[in-house]
């Protein structure tokens, strides 16, 4: 069996007052790189990951290294875990993007599964690179368990995916700084037992409950 553990990288500006970050370079803030370091202490005590892949992008490098370091591996950046690159959009206010672009604005609010960003991607795009990353970890892995460090955007996107659930249902997860989330994969079945995990961080209150649902084969 498989099991995937998939965290988001730690704090970063940008987040809140929210900015389109992308592939926008950020470091992660104080506050994420303490994110980072519980989340690391919380993986290496309750699990014994033998890989740790991450986006390209610093705050998920970072995030990453202090994982595999934890757990006494060195992590290894995947593009496929990159963020969505929201072209014009990137690093725009809420309030400039939908002054300039109302109609998109509202329909990526609305249907995002049906939004391309100008210059930019779509969560299809994501989707396809992001399902690559976990077909290899399944393929390399079949009997350990891994740790993948991505973005908010393409931890839902996979999730979905995961979960069989359409692109539409985008904005009905959640996935908060440094979050654990849990998938086994066994003989072409998947359970996603947790989402959004952030017991581990201590100046949370979005501890989710454990969740299992059985899927068909990925």
């Amino acid at each position: 069996m498989t099991t995937l553990i998939l965290t988001r990288h730690g704090h970063v500006e940008g987040i809140n007052p929210p900015r389109f970050r992308g592939q926008h370079p950020l470091p992660l803030t104080e506050q994420g790189c303490a994110e980072a370091k519980m989340t690391a202490e919380r993986i290496a005590s309750k699990w014994r990951p033998v890989a740790v892949r991450t986006s390209p992008l610093e705050r998920c490098v970072v995030t990453g290294r202090l994982i595999a370091e934890a757990c006494g591996l060195e992590s290894i950046t995947s593009d496929g875990l990159q963020d969505l690159h929201y072209g014009d959009w990137q690093w725009k206010t809420h309030d400039e993007v939908k002054e300039k672009w109302p109609r998109l604005y509202a329909a990526w609010k609305a249907t995002p599964h049906l939004v391309r960003f100008p210059s930019g991607e779509s969560l299809q795009d994501i989707v396809l690179r992001a399902a690559d990353v976990v077909r290899a970890m399944i393929e390399g892995f079949p009997d350990d368990t891994v740790v993948l460090v991505g973005h908010d955007s393409v931890n839902r996107a996979l999730l979905l995916q995961l979960l069989d659930q359409p692109l539409s249902a985008y904005w009905k997860l959640a996935q908060d700084p440094c979050c654990i989330n849990v998938i086994e994969y066994d003989k072409e079945a998947v359970r996603v037992v947790s989402i959004n995990d952030t017991s581990h961080i201590k100046w949370s209150d979005a501890g989710a409950p454990p969740l299992v649902v059985k899927m068909r084969g990925a």
